[in-house]
């Protein structure tokens, strides 16, 4: 089985260094599997803290239009399969330091059984895994599976989450504790919305883990804003994915992402 970077501990280190952890999001197979690769080394290189990778999916439901397109081209275009991603996963992880995080919906973890897919996961160097489309009372079954493969399981929270839910979803989620910082889908933004940091406050009071603020953030001035509300981790998606996806070429698309990630990335430590 392979070693894989603990997301915890990860986090908690950066948390004692007094670090604000960034966390880029990656569509696989956008636009092919082999520039995912490199892109995953790249960012690992600029310094990224955990990497998610999302995982292709045909109903999206957490996706905006840009990772909904994304996942598009992936399936249709390029033909990605859950298994090639987990090849591509198992080639790129050693040469790696920044633990992986694997995005997925629940049907793909139903189609072959949580365990199983934990277990193939853990194998191919992923460390933790994040299912968006199933509540806090139906994860027994995913985080047992995680459990026993030895894979952490990241949880939601959102800005309609009463607080003493988002007290049990914060005990129950293991890593960190997700922010989604917007009642809606992933997305760019010009603005980070005030109440975020009402919702950093109101974790910080029934958690001592680390919180990380995803969804909207698209620039390094929305990074540094979050920061200053509190935040452990900063989490950018379709930012990155509309810079690597829609550019005319692989390669271009490799050096648009890398430039936008070094931005982010140094907004985080400043």
């Amino acid at each position: 089985m392979a070693e894989t970077v603990s997301i915890s501990k990860h986090m908690q280190t950066l948390k004692e260094q007094e670090k604000t952890a960034f966390i880029p999001f990656l569509m696989s197979g956008d636009p092919d599997l082999a520039t995912t690769a490199k892109a995953i080394q790249i960012l690992d290189k600029l310094g990224a803290d955990v990497i998610e990778l999302g995982v292709p999916y045909s109903d999206p439901l957490a996706d905006g239009p840009t990772i909904q397109a994304a996942a598009t081209r992936a399936l249709l275009e390029q033909h990605v399969t859950l298994d090639q991603v987990l090849s591509m996963v198992k080639e790129v992880s050693p040469h790696i330091s920044a633990p992986i995080i694997l995005f997925i919906y629940f049907n793909p973890i139903k189609a072959r059984t949580p365990l199983k897919l934990c277990q193939q996961a853990k194998a191919a160097g992923v460390s933790g895994v994040l299912v968006p489309d199933i509540p806090l009372e139906e994860t027994g079954e995913i985080r047992d599976a995680a459990t026993k493969a030895g894979l952490e399981l990241i949880l939601l929270t959102t800005p309609t989450t009463p607080r003493d839910r988002m007290q049990a979803i914060a005990k129950a989620s293991q890593g960190f504790v997700y922010l989604v910082s917007v009642t809606g889908v992933t997305g760019t933004r010009v603005s980070m919305e005030s109440r975020v940091e009402g919702l950093i406050s109101m974790l910080h009071e029934v958690t001592d883990k680390s919180v990380a603020v995803g969804f909207g953030i698209s620039a390094p001035d929305a990074a540094q804003q979050v920061m200053s509300w509190g935040a452990e981790g900063v989490i950018v998606g379709s930012a990155l994915v509309k810079a690597l996806g829609e550019a005319p070429t692989p390669e271009a698309g490799l050096q648009a992402m890398k430039a936008l990630a070094q931005q982010l990335r140094d907004a985080t430590r400043s």
